[in-house]
């Protein structure tokens, strides 16, 4: 939850920061979108200006072949005229001292006429050149027209983007602000939730509390009832339970012959005996262990717990139980060989070189009696449990408390 709720301010903080981002933006778009609707228009209006210049080049054009055409009129009346001059100044020649006073009209006028014509040539040149210029702009500014209307459909397709990418703008902010509605929810529900964690937290653990404390009245009561139970079962008064402790009494006799006389002929001694050096068997699960007594139990003592858990159809298995807990052997259905990730099986069927302890067993082990007469649930892992009621009989080997013989049968 506290990680949930720095995630969930950060959110907060981030939508905050978009909505702030996104106004910022659609700012920035509005005045980009005026600034470039305001210059669009600026070269808009400036192609239509080179669009219309096209018509007055031409409308100069039609100006300079009119002047072109008077001054080539020009050049032809300058050419009759010098024609003249010369047919005046050859007629004067025949008239002789008479018309002297012509023949020098004639030439002056011959001299004009060739000033005219050569003035009318320069004209048609620079009109030429003028011309050739002018049809050279009228060119150059056609590709710019032709430039221009693209430019024009390239303008009204950025107006159509700028109006959408302003729409974009907009429609970010107002998901931005329901953004930040949504978090400042969810930060609510956030807190809302953490408040409920915490009075969860305090109520598991005021219950956790209160089950311990029932867990220990129970075991308490469970002390209670198993020590009315044995103290019954020594009152000498024949009951249900008097043919199993027979039968433990018997079996642990047994037991302790069979390793007393296996100690005197030296096929086991007493430091295997009492081995405590628990080693774990590599891969076990539950974990299982060696130690120095538990070849000799399964080859000599397991053929013994077999025969006697067959005497009644009730007893649900016979065993031993060393100082710490440890079985050493159990009876054949309960130490077959463990099944490699089977946990659960393996609790109920390879219960073999395992160590169990609850505080019933424990009792029992630290005790004082000949027999011990309890009802305690058998632990099946996993949390299973099964109720039997069992007889533990002290084991003594050398004068040396080793463990307990134990009878489990069914209620």
């Amino acid at each position: 939850m506290e990680a949930l709720a720095v995630s969930q301010n950060e959110s907060v903080l981030a939508a905050q920061e978009l909505s702030l981002t996104a106004r910022r933006a659609g700012k920035i778009i509005a005045e980009g979108h005026d600034a470039i609707t305001l210059s669009l228009g600026q070269v808009t209006e400036l192609i239509e200006n080179v669009t219309g210049l096209e018509g007055h080049l031409r409308q100069f054009l039609d100006v300079i072949e009119t002047v072109g055409g008077i001054s080539e009129e020009l050049g032809a009346i300058a050419r009759q005229t010098r024609l003249l001059g010369v047919n005046a100044a050859i007629e004067a020649a025949r008239g002789g001292e008479a018309t002297q006073g012509f023949a020098v009209v004639a030439d002056e006028i011959r001299r004009l006429a060739g000033q005219a014509g050569e003035s009318a040539a320069s004209v048609g040149d620079k009109l030429g050149q003028l011309d050739r210029d002018a049809r050279q702009l009228i060119g150059g500014v056609e590709a710019n027209i032709t430039r221009g209307h693209d430019v024009g459909a390239h303008i009204d397709t950025l107006r159509i983007s700028m109006a959408e990418i302003a729409s974009l703008v907009t429609q970010f902010g107002d998901r931005s602000d329901t953004i930040v509605t949504c978090t400042d929810e969810a930060d609510g529900d956030v807190a809302a939730l953490r408040q409920g964690l915490s009075l969860f937290s305090r109520s598991s653990a005021e219950s956790t509390t209160r089950v311990e404390t029932a867990r220990g009245q129970l075991e308490g009561l469970e002390g209670m009832a198993n020590a009315m139970l044995n103290t019954a079962a020594h009152g000498g008064h024949v009951t249900r339970n008097s043919r199993y402790i027979a039968l433990a009494e018997e079996g642990a006799a047994e037991v302790m012959t069979l390793v007393e006389t296996a100690l005197q002929q030296q096929q086991l001694d007493v430091d295997a005996l009492f081995d405590t050096a628990y080693r774990p068997l590599p891969g076990s699960d539950p974990t299982q262990y060696d130690n120095g007594f538990t070849a000799f139990a399964d080859q000599y003592v397991r053929p013994l717990l077999d025969r006697r858990t067959a005497q009644d159809a009730a007893i649900v298995g016979c065993c031993l139980i060393d100082m710490n807990g440890y079985l050493p052997t159990h009876i054949s259905a309960r130490s077959q060989p463990q099944r490699p990730g089977q946990p659960r099986w393996n609790m109920e069927n390879a219960r073999n070189r395992q160590i169990f302890m609850d505080s019933q067993t424990r009792r029992a082990l630290d005790g004082e009696g000949d027999f011990f007469l309890f009802t305690y649930r058998q632990d099946l892992g996993e949390g299973r449990y099964r109720a039997l009621r069992s007889v533990f009989v002290p084991l003594v080997f050398r004068e040396r408390r080793w463990g307990l013989y134990e009878v489990g049968y069914l209620i």
